[in-house]
């Protein structure tokens, strides 16, 4: 199996001025580092393939033992664009997200469990800006974009795995996507053809992308609270093995 990371972005939205993958999260972590972490025990750091564009040098530089592609056309293009580099060479099950999405690694194992093409989900309200979804008759998803309006079941998380039928599929699909879509355009392409995608609902893990500073203050948020429970954990075992 594979992994594909987008980061060929601008994050404008964020307004930091440098690639969102390497925008901090807690003092000399990043969210690539996160996501990195997440993914270590899963797939070899050798099968991770991250798509590079704005900014470029930056990530190449702090993560030399990566593989890259460019997408030269960052400015003017989406994620399709870059989804569509990368898997020109992969071949198999992969696994891939934006490169700002932040999560717990139980959200991965429970995408991968279900042993099919899959995507990570929530079932909140959304907003305008988020990439929503809905479901056909038989719980699978039917639509992911923005505009969708009627029987939203809440967000899609930005993050995918497709076992290689259907990776296939999608590669054929991506190349008449329009470059400056997002790559949800292409995988409603294959469903609407009949591959099926399941959605994995990551329930009570945490998991966001980050589109806004307030996004990224929730996170940070939730990484120190994280920290602080794990410090008193271990100092209770401490003091009960100490008896």
């Amino acid at each position: 199996m594979k992994a594909v990371i987008l980061t060929a972005g601008m994050g404008k939205r964020l307004g930091l001025k440098l690639p969102k993958a390497l925008v901090e999260i807690e003092k000399g972590k990043t969210i690539l580092d996160f996501q990195l972490n997440s993914l270590k025990d899963l797939i070899g750091m050798q099968d991770v393939l991250v798509v590079v564009g704005f900014k470029k040098n930056k990530i190449i530089k702090k993560y030399p033992s990566l593989s890259f592609v460019n997408n030269g056309k960052y400015r003017h293009t989406q994620t399709s664009a870059s989804l569509k580099l990368a898997l020109e060479k992969i071949n198999e099950d992969v696994i891939w997200m934006n490169g700002d999405v932040f999560f717990e690694k139980g959200a991965i194992l429970k995408l991968l469990a279900c042993n099919k093409s899959a995507c990570l989900v929530n079932k909140k309200r959304c907003s305008h800006e988020e990439i929503k979804y809905s479901l056909d008759s038989k719980g699978y998803i039917r639509g992911l974009s923005k505009q969708i309006k009627n029987l939203v079941k809440g967000e899609a998380l930005g993050i995918f795995y497709l076992v290689k039928n259907d990776l296939e599929k999608l590669k054929k699909e991506l190349i008449g996507v329009n470059e400056k879509e997002y790559f949800e355009k292409g995988v409603e392409a294959i469903i609407s053809k009949g591959v099926k995608i399941a959605p994995i609902d990551v329930g009570n893990l945490y998991c966001r992308e980050i589109d806004y500073k307030s996004d990224l203050i929730h996170v940070k948020h939730f990484v120190a609270n994280s920290l602080n429970r794990t410090i008193k954990q271990r100092c209770q075992k401490s003091s009960l093995s100490s008896k």
